[in-house]
């Protein structure tokens, strides 16, 4: 019998490193190390994205297919990994708050933040999309920013999300 294979949100996070980082070549290897993950992981995330089409081999490495990505980001992401809140905790900024979008809005009492003992803002606390993803962020300010970028998308209003779309967009250039 057939077994229907999904996306994970491991599998976004790698689609995504991979996205901002286009001129860079990784083994998996280099992958698992920068995203935190293991080797086996970063493989298995590999494979689904392409059979997602998201993500595609060729003599260059892989690439992901920007076009797939930016209709799964927009489109999808909020449906299949939608924004869970939690308390008030220090943490990273994100969505909203992150670097990108925060020049857009009227400062907020209280930030989005992924949870972060090593973060340096108090805010409510937003599930980042894997458990590495502050970690993975914290050493790569490209990778960080889409992050953000994306969790404006799966938990902003409507003016957020059309920011945060037209932000993602240019991400990919």
């Amino acid at each position: 019998m057939l077994k229907q294979q999904s996306l994970k949100p491991q599998d976004l996070l790698v689609v995504l490193k991979l996205a901002v980082n286009l001129h860079t070549r990784y083994t998996f290897a280099d992958l698992a190390g920068s995203l935190r993950m293991s080797a086996s992981e970063v493989h298995a995330s590999v494979k689904r994205a392409e059979k997602s089409r998201l993500l595609t081999m060729d003599l260059i490495g892989t690439r992901p297919i920007k076009g797939a990505l930016e209709e799964f980001v927009l489109h999808g992401v909020a449906y299949c990994f939608p924004a869970e809140t939690g308390a008030v905790v220090r943490g990273m900024p994100t969505g909203a708050s992150g670097p990108v979008l925060k020049t857009y809005f009227a400062a907020q009492p209280l930030a989005f933040v992924w949870p972060d003992a090593l973060g340096t803002t108090r805010g409510i606390a937003i599930a980042p999309i894997y458990r590495s993803v502050p970690e993975a962020a914290a050493t790569d300010a490209k990778l960080y920013n889409v992050l953000t970028i994306v969790d404006a998308i799966r938990m902003g209003g409507s003016r957020e999300r059309e920011l945060a779309s037209i932000e993602f967009r240019r991400s990919l250039l």
